[in-house]
């Protein structure tokens, strides 16, 4: 991936000496190539200027959004600020295809540049390998739009399928951090309309620079550390499980247990992100304008409130964006006091946990977004957070304790892989500095059996479908027995019967066992018994 960042102010010694009146080649006609951003699809836009002869106007067709025939204003201001003359002309902008919505501000500058070639300012002898998006300020200043990186990457996987040269993408130069991650994208930055005439006008005085660097920087992690949490092995070793097999956990347990530490600390044990992961999850939090190129290959953890509604959490609005399970694909997504969530709100997850995908429908406008996260959850036993301490009494009548479990439903908590019971820390064990298990050593656990999965079936245990869970999850005599007996004594369903399975795979693949034993199935079943379902 190449960027040039010459921003074109000096090429013949005078600002926008390069430019000359409406002389010899009078083109009324200028077409040139953008994108417009609809969920994570990137569908090509054709901005097409036209100029002509009668009363002055400026009209802008195509379905715009409200901020797009404002880019009116800002064009007219943009080229007046940066010396070059707005003619006095009827002007036409046509954003085809006609029927596609288009927001943002976004085609700004392919607008201000269809303008300046149509009335000869600009010569520019071809333009079918260029696609352009930017924002422009009233001084000529371009400025950052959302979902760039989306952007690059979807036309690059689109050139690439069509055995085409992807084509040079003009952005400003605050996105060019994260286009540049996309490796095979060909992308120019410019700081300002001027900038971006300048490369136009000579292409091959563009000198093209690796940009890796942008790439390159890492965030700031805080220091934390698995070994941060004292004692709790019990349920770290049910996080260390779910963290190799990619399975959702529900902890339960007083306050003060652990059980957000813990939560905060999973990314740490996790298996690296793959190229095509962190492109992914990139590209969604760029369609949000949250991308953060020092967050470049680390894995997600979104954690919203428990006052968060539907449409924040699956995403949505009259311009559909991502929401808070697209933001944590290929990540993690925490719920803390998971009842106090709206019972509606968690509803809207259970098609998600099983797809890994959410489709969005409204009236004018579909979308499709990733959803493929790991959900971690975490409760309170009881409204006041007691019920069944070892050493404090609980003050909520057997009522109370119903109804604040029955929150949750049974479907979706069918849906949860592992549910582990998260008990009060024993004074001895906060004193136990030194003697906890560092974060590097279990991650390189979680990194073999995880590397054992993708291997054989080529994803994590918990995306098996149910024909892969029958292939790959055979029992011997004896853990059949088991988990028949437990089947019918707890009367679980066959969707928590093949969530069993799977657990009892990562357990087994943990150890290095070919074969699912009786330990492994006892292991994963302990599992399923903090809450019933």
């Amino acid at each position: 991936m190449t960027i040039d960042g010459h921003d074109g102010r000096g090429l013949c010694g005078v600002q926008g000496c390069f430019f000359r009146g409406q002389s010899e080649l009078n083109m009324s006609l200028a077409v040139l190539k953008s994108r417009a951003l609809i969920g994570m699809a990137a569908p090509r836009v054709t901005v097409e200027v036209h100029l002509a002869n009668g009363l002055p106007s400026f009209n802008i067709v195509g379905l715009p959004e409200a901020e797009v025939r404002e880019s009116k204003d800002r064009v007219r201001a943009a080229i007046l600020n940066s010396n070059l003359e707005f003619p006095s002309k009827r002007i036409t902008v046509n954003l085809a295809p006609a029927d596609l919505p288009k927001a943002s501000g976004r085609f700004d500058l392919p607008i201000a540049l269809g303008i300046l070639i149509a009335s000869g300012q600009l010569k520019v002898k071809d333009l079918h390998g260029y696609e352009f998006a930017g924002e422009l300020s009233l001084s000529g200043e371009l400025r950052p739009v959302q979902g760039a990186l989306a952007m690059v990457y979807g036309l690059t996987q689109e050139a690439l399928l069509l055995g085409e040269s992807p084509p040079i993408v003009v952005l400003p130069e605050v996105n060019c951090a994260e286009a540049a991650l996309v490796s095979e994208a060909r992308v120019w930055s410019a700081t300002s309309l001027l900038g971006v005439c300048g490369k136009l006008r000579a292409p091959e005085l563009q000198a093209e620079h690796d940009a890796t660097m942008f790439g390159s920087e890492q965030a700031l992690m805080a220091a934390v550390d698995w070994s941060d949490v004292r004692g709790q092995a019990t349920v770290k070793r049910a996080l260390e499980v779910a963290a190799a097999g990619g399975h959702s956990v529900l902890m339960v347990g007083p306050p003060g247990t652990g059980k957000s530490m813990l939560a905060a600390r999973l990314p740490s044990i996790l298996p690296p992100m793959t190229e095509l992961q962190a492109m992914e999850s990139a590209s969604v939090a760029s369609s949000a304008g949250q991308f953060d190129v020092r967050l470049w290959k680390k894995r997600p953890y979104r954690s919203p409130h428990h006052t968060a509604s539907a449409v924040a959490l699956v995403g949505g609005g009259a311009v559909p964006r991502p929401g808070e399970i697209s933001l944590a694909h290929n990540g993690i997504l925490f719920l803390d006091e998971l009842p106090e969530f709206d019972k509606k709100v968690l509803e809207v997850l259970r098609e998600p946990l099983e797809s890994g995908e959410i489709h969005i429908s409204r009236a004018a406008r579909q979308a499709t977004f990733p959803a493929r996260f790991q959900l971690i959850a975490a409760m309170n036993p009881c409204p006041c957070g007691y019920f069944g301490h070892s050493t404090r009494a609980c003050r909520c009548a057997p009522d109370q304790v119903l109804r604040y479990q029955s929150r949750l439903s049974g479907p979706f908590l069918n849906r949860i892989d592992m549910q582990v019971e998260v008990p009060a820390v024993p004074v001895e064990a906060l004193d136990s500095v030194g003697r906890e298990e560092v974060g590097a050593v279990v991650a390189k656990r979680v990194l073999r059996a995880f590397e054992r999965q993708i291997e054989r079936q080529g994803c994590v245990n918990a995306h098996l479908s149910v024909k892969a869970v029958e292939l790959v999850c055979g029992l011997d005599g004896a853990a059949t027995a088991l988990l028949g007996r437990a089947m019918t004594q707890l009367n679980w369903s066959a969707r928590i019967y093949h969530r069993i399975l799977r657990v009892a795979r990562t357990i087994a693949d943990m150890e290095a066992a070919d074969q699912i034993g009786t330990a492994h199935v006892a292991q994963a079943i302990q599992y399923r018994r903090a809450m019933s379902s």
